[in-house]
């Protein structure tokens, strides 16, 4: 319990100078409740029926003509004294029900608590509860009463953990607080760059590898354009100079895409946060991303070169990319204690979509990954640097000079990647296959890996041929 519940009368109006039109944001909701209800003893049916000199039943009665004002609390109801004398004086007129959605356990060890669920994952507090639902994605939701007594069960949007779905609980009922009492919230101003600030440190470092990538995009170009100004003044129409301007400096459309796509989600949190009242990014329209994907696959030949042009640790690590599929982080980071010799697969973990996967490790990996554990066997990295025994941190200049010395142009590292999902398309393999294989969530994202080149066209063309042939035959 509270230790504002051990304090005196006199203590409990500290806002007595207030009404409860003055209640600012700042101030604590647990305030407002005390200012409401703490300072009064509030009536019980029984209670009220002796005060007034009438039946019990006559006191419900009155409540569901909507004659008594009453506060609901779980199944039971409760009456401020006030709230009669003044009904008294008014002769009897019709009252309106004060609340509904304050919790009974904020003022009452009895009462009914919100419903909780069979998993140990619902979490109820004086407002409502919060829990987490057994999806894939682990949604956290809200479970709470609105101002006209309405239960509402919606999901936290930005909630990665327990305690951002509380506050995002916390966020919900005292708007309904200040909804039924009038109250207009006067808010702190927050520009930009403080809310850039609060994005990096409370959401990017806590939930996405990548974090350092969105502080550089932000503190590079989004800061020196936005600056301090306030999140009301960053409209549709601003953002959209911002991508006008980043495109004339040479970025590509996706580039500016990944930017749009970090304000999004900056706006969004601040919603959930209380700091911003709408996302202008969301009237946005993203760049068409199909003319800047690029359809870079090495063909055999340019294998053969490239892996005799490499040097010896760099080969392979290139064979590893080329009959995986796995992204440059997995590979220099992949640990002998993830590969399975005997059972021939290896295990993919911290991986972009967070999800474990297995790969089985075909003849040619096989007897690679051989020559590699009878070199680097000590190390429990597969690939480690001889220098430092570390995993390599990076291996962009040696590949550009491996590519460099076999006469190949434009290619990624990634788009061996690319390579290895298309190679396995040409064989036959079916996209779940290449979907599972790649770890991504939906085919829709696996078919952008998947290239039909040249010939394959030409093949598919021709099958129309050969069906007209059959038919004329026959």
């Amino acid at each position: 319990m509270p230790d504002f519940w051990g304090k005196t009368e006199k203590s409990l109006f500290f806002h007595s100078s207030h009404s409860p039109n003055h209640f600012t944001h700042d101030e604590k909701f647990s305030d407002l409740i005390i200012y409401i209800y703490a300072v009064e003893k509030l009536l019980s049916v029984k209670e009220l029926s002796e005060r007034l000199g009438v039946h019990e039943s006559t006191i419900y009665r009155r409540c569901a003509r909507g004659l008594l004002s009453y506060v609901k609390i779980g199944r039971s109801i409760r009456f401020r004294p006030k709230d009669i004398e003044d009904w008294l004086e008014q002769g009897g007129r019709k009252a309106v029900l004060l609340t509904k959605f304050i919790s009974p356990h904020i003022y009452s060890s009895g009462g009914v608590e919100m419903p909780r669920g069979k998993s140990r994952t619902r979490l109820s507090s004086a407002y409502g509860s919060v829990y987490q639902r057994k999806t894939k994605t682990g949604h956290w939701t809200i479970d709470y009463y609105d101002a006209s007594g309405k239960r509402i069960q919606r999901v936290a949007k930005c909630a990665q953990t327990r305690q951002e779905a509380m506050i995002a609980l916390h966020n919900a009922v005292r708007k309904e607080f200040f909804k039924s009492q009038g109250i207009k919230e006067e808010k702190r101003p927050v520009c930009f760059e403080e809310l850039a600030d609060l994005y990096v440190e409370n959401y990017a470092k806590l939930n996405k590898e990548s974090w350092k990538d969105d502080m550089y995009r932000i503190e590079a170009h989004m800061k020196p354009f936005f600056g301090d100004l306030e999140l009301h003044n960053v409209t549709p129409l601003l953002i959209e100079k911002y991508r006008a301007k980043r495109l004339k400096k040479g970025v590509s459309k996706s580039t500016v895409n990944r930017e749009a796509s970090i304000m999004k989600k900056m706006f969004n949190l601040a919603i959930d946060w209380n700091v911003a009242e709408e996302n202008p990014v969301q009237k946005v329209k993203l760049f068409s991303e199909k003319d800047t994907m690029k359809e870079r696959i090495l063909t055999e030949k340019e294998e053969a070169v490239l892996l005799a042009r490499s040097s010896c640790y760099l080969k392979s690590i290139l064979i590893t990319a080329l009959n995986t599929g796995m992204r440059r982080g997995e590979i220099l980071n992949l640990k002998w204690s993830q590969v399975n010799m005997e059972k021939r697969c290896l295990r993919v973990e911290q991986t972009k979509s967070g999800k474990n996967r297995m790969i089985p490790i075909n003849g040619y990996l096989y007897r690679e990954l051989l020559k590699v554990k009878s070199l680097n066997g000590k190390s429990e990295y597969v690939f480690p640097n001889p220098k430092t025994g570390r995993p390599f941190t990076e291996v962009k200049k040696s590949f550009k000079n491996a590519c460099k010395r076999a006469g190949i142009h434009d290619l990624r590292f990634h788009d061996l990647r690319h390579t290895f999902a298309t190679r396995l398309i040409e064989s036959g393999v079916d996209l779940i296959t290449v979907r599972d294989l790649l770890g991504h969530f939906s085919v829709r994202v696996t078919q952008r890996y998947t290239h039909s080149n040249q010939n394959q066209k030409k093949e598919a063309v021709e099958l129309l041929v050969r069906r007209v042939r059959k038919e004329a035959k026959n």
